[in-house]
């Protein structure tokens, strides 16, 4: 499958700065978040990002629509085709009873970057659904930040492979702490939003 875009940007975190490529910005979902150079999204009403086609706009007005995401206040740090990062600060409520990251915190962010890498090469119109996938946990994700980045490793027609690295971030120093293979397919022709007639039937 071919890449579609090369763009690349890199935010600031809440807990400090992060290395930026091609913009500077605050973190996604702040209300001080704009568009980065390059990649500027028209807001509807709603002031959610609309798609516009391009591979990191999707990803980013996808990210945008996961309550989940929002809820944990994780924040989409860098989206280039074929990878992508996310970052979360500790919380209480993030963490586990020893007051490391909880593993099913950990879980979820290494599950939703692998599938934004994978929405990242998908063509346009192109939902993406997880599939499965296989979590390694290497040591305790103990740290002020946890930072989950993941790459394309193979980009099929109907399934694509990702492979995620967590790393937990203390005192500046980030350590591996958790490694994931995911499965994804691509779903041609599904709108990435929910589905309304779905919706109603659940009301």
């Amino acid at each position: 499958m071919r890449m579609l875009c090369p763009c690349t940007w890199r935010q600031r975190g809440r807990a400090g700065a992060v290395e930026r490529t091609e913009s500077r910005g605050e973190p996604f979902g702040s209300a001080e978040a704009g568009a980065p150079a390059g990649l500027l999204v028209p807001e509807e009403a709603s002031g959610e990002p609309r798609e516009t086609g391009e591979p990191a706009e999707r990803v980013r007005a996808s990210f945008h629509r996961q309550g989940f995401m929002r809820y944990l206040r994780a924040e989409l740090v860098e989206v280039r085709p074929g990878s992508c990062e996310i970052h979360l600060a500790r919380r209480p409520e993030m963490t586990q009873q020893h007051g490391f990251f909880h593993g099913g915190v950990v879980g979820t962010l290494c599950d939703n970057a692998g599938g934004y890498a994978a929405l990242s090469v998908a063509p346009s119109g192109c939902s993406v659904l997880t599939v499965e996938y296989k979590i390694n946990f290497v040591s305790p994700a103990e740290g002020e930040r946890l930072i989950v980045r993941a790459r394309v490793i193979r980009p099929g027609r109907t399934l694509v492979v990702a492979s995620v690295e967590g790393y937990a971030v203390k005192d500046g120093q980030e350590k591996l702490c958790a490694t994931a293979l995911e499965t994804v397919m691509l779903l041609p022709g599904r709108p990435d939003a929910p589905d309304p007639d779905r919706q109603r039937g659940r009301a």
